[in-house]
């Protein structure tokens, strides 16, 4: 039977902000049938919207494995802590000079993105999941921002998944960097934190019930949702378990066993 609720919900609903990895799919092997779940949510006239804190990657990554696949369709779009950084740093402060400790990858999205990126004297540094991390640039870093550089970080993820391997990423360089130099950033992009759902509401003009939030992390994804004012719908294919639910203080609006059960809402 079909819950009258959440249908209503979702059928208002225009922005899809969907998880990865644990949501429509777990390393290489898709969750079901997703690729039919997509089409459906295109076909509702439905945008859909993949949203990831991941920073050490292009667009253009996520773009080519979503596309492997078989799940990115040319009227879909990849939003990631990255490029969330960057829309914020244009607004903002426009023209500023940005010290980036991050990835190639991510220094060629911040230049393509007309953000000046310098190595000496910087009016900001930005803390990304930097992957190719040196000693160097960590000095650099801190030297910097103890120096008064603006300091800001993509987002607050301590380890990033990897199979068989204990990862650390943005969170776990935050707390190093607080224990040399006594700061912290003063301001975090990513979920679960507002600022990606506020550039996202501004870009489309959009109202905050437009937008749902579906993952399987509910101190990421859903409290992203609950942060944001937006629906959101935890899957059960990942991370979570309804059990988690009572021990956590992010509250999802419903619960799937997985996202392929959202056809049936819309």
């Amino acid at each position: 039977m079909v819950n009258r609720n959440i249908k209503n919900m979702v059928e208002n609903i225009k922005y899809f902000l969907l998880d990865m990895d644990g949501t429509l799919y777990i390393g290489d092997s898709l969750i079901g049938d997703m690729k039919t779940t997509l089409s459906e949510i295109r076909r509702a006239g439905k945008k859909i919207i993949y949203l990831t804190n991941n920073s050490s990657k292009s667009v253009d990554r996520y773009v080519e494995k979503l596309t492997r696949l078989g799940l990115f369709d040319r009227r879909d779009e990849v939003y990631s802590s990255g490029v969330a950084t960057i829309e914020y740093l244009k607004e903002f402060y426009p023209g500023k000079s940005v010290y980036l400790l991050g990835t190639n990858a991510l220094k060629a999205e911040f230049s393509k993105n007309g953000i000046a990126l310098i190595e000496e004297k910087p009016d900001i540094c930005v803390l990304s999941y930097d992957t190719e991390l040196t000693y160097e640039k960590l000095c650099k870093f801190t030297t910097y921002i103890q120096k008064g550089s603006h300091y800001i970080a993509t987002h607050p993820d301590v380890t990033c998944p990897a199979p068989d391997k204990f990862v650390p990423d943005v969170g776990s360089f935050i707390e190093m960097i607080k224990a040399a130099t006594g700061l912290l950033p003063s301001l975090i992009i990513g979920k679960p934190y507002d600022t990606m759902g506020k550039n996202l509401m501004r870009k489309y003009n959009a109202e905050r019930d437009r937008f749902l939030m579906a993952g399987d992390r509910l101190y990421t994804d859903i409290k992203f949702g609950n942060n944001c004012g937006f629906c959101s719908c935890l899957v059960l294919s990942g991370e979570s378990s309804e059990d988690d639910i009572n021990e956590n203080s992010a509250k999802p609006d419903f619960i799937l066993k997985d996202f392929n059960e959202i056809v049936k809402y819309l």
